[in-house]
């Protein structure tokens, strides 16, 4: 049996995950496309938000088949009262009201999404088709930011006919959120995309901190911010696998790697690749999946309580299908990572019955 690609593998993960995904830009073709797919596939169970006439109509106009597929309209009094309470009690501290919520949510259904996701309704969510970036991640860090975590992205790029990487594929970071992050940053971008390559891949990660300079070739400012990261990084968490700075051909060709970094465990086999900024991170992603003829996933979202991903405006039917075969599995993941909590709370309590609240 020929070995699964990258996305192949997410949607058989995800198919033993059978999680919960809404889709709230029901007004874009390509999500009614993509949610059909979704559905075909088994890959999740999905919850489209608006109007059910409207969405059937165009659905059917289009030849699309929408099955079983749930639809919720925002406008529905129930439903809203719900979503409204919920996100007026999680923005009260930024002086939100039960009125304001309602108007608010009645006209926006990427919030309402979130909203679902933070109040256990959905496992995750997938939008940005029709929306910019801010428009997605806005509503997900206001709702579901974990406190004190540092919430980063990633893309994955899927590069055919490569050897690179992890059979080509690499995570870059960050190429969606973090426009400037500075060097204790970088280290936290770099941990947690370790942190998502094992949750998603199975595989070890192999970070690369991204520069212009190949261990000391260049002096900079920006080279000492990426240097600084290499260095908290390898203190913090010492058991990842990372090493900087490094041009990225020496991250990630194993000949450049071994002449320019002799001893590096890291250069000329990296599947990760942390930039030191947003420009040069968003770049290396669009000029990838332009000329390299790579499939782009993403951006992924990282640090939040469940799984919010966003999507290029330029992306394909297939491409929402794929990123939501992967925030399923992150769903099933943070499940996970959930019912661990739990186990462990009561097996403490099981084992210090005193010390635990009356």
């Amino acid at each position: 049996m020929a070995e699964l690609n990258f996305i192949e593998q997410m949607k058989q993960k995800a198919r033993e995950k059978q999680r919960v995904l809404v889709l709230p830009e029901s007004e874009d073709l390509r999500v009614l496309r993509a949610a059909e797919m979704i559905t075909e596939e088994k890959t999740a169970r999905v919850i489209l938000l608006g109007s059910r006439q409207e969405i059937e109509v165009a659905a059917g106009a289009e030849g699309i088949s929408l099955g079983n597929i749930e639809i919720r309209n925002i406008r529905d009094r129930d439903f809203l009262s719900r979503c409204a309470e919920r996100y007026t009690l999680l923005r009260r501290a930024k002086g939100m009201t039960r009125q304001e919520a309602t108007r608010l949510l009645s006209a926006d259904p990427i919030t309402c999404g979130a909203v679902m996701v933070e109040m256990g309704e959905a496992d995750g969510m997938v939008a940005g088709a029709a929306h910019q970036t801010a428009e997605v991640l806005r509503p997900a860090l206001q709702v579901l930011k974990m406190p004190g975590a540092f919430v980063s992205s990633f893309c994955i790029m899927d590069v055919p006919d490569c050897s690179y990487g992890l059979d080509g594929v690499f995570f870059f970071a960050d190429c969606g959120l973090n426009q400037n992050p500075d060097s204790q940053e970088l280290a936290e971008i770099a941990h947690s995309c370790g942190r998502s390559f094992e949750q998603l891949l199975g595989c070890e990660p192999v970070v690369a901190m991204i520069s212009h300079s190949t261990d000391g070739s260049a002096h900079h400012e920006l080279v000492d911010k990426v240097r600084l990261a290499s260095q908290t990084a390898k203190e913090r968490w010492p058991k990842l696998l990372l090493d900087g700075e490094m041009q990225v051909d020496a991250a990630i060709v194993p000949e450049i790697g071994l002449s320019k970094m002799k001893g590096s465990r890291v250069a000329g086999r990296a599947n990760i690749l942390v930039f030191p900024n947003l420009d040069v991170g968003n770049a290396a992603c669009k000029l990838v999946e332009r000329l390299g003829k790579a499939r782009m996933y993403g951006p992924i979202l990282q640090g939040l309580k469940k799984p919010v991903n966003d999507l290029s405006r330029g992306c394909s039917a297939d491409d929402i299908a794929g990123v939501a075969a992967i925030t399923a599995v992150q769903a099933g993941a943070a499940a996970g990572a959930e019912k661990e909590k739990q186990y462990e709370a009561e097996r403490n309590y099981n084992k210090y019955p005193e010390i635990q609240p009356a």
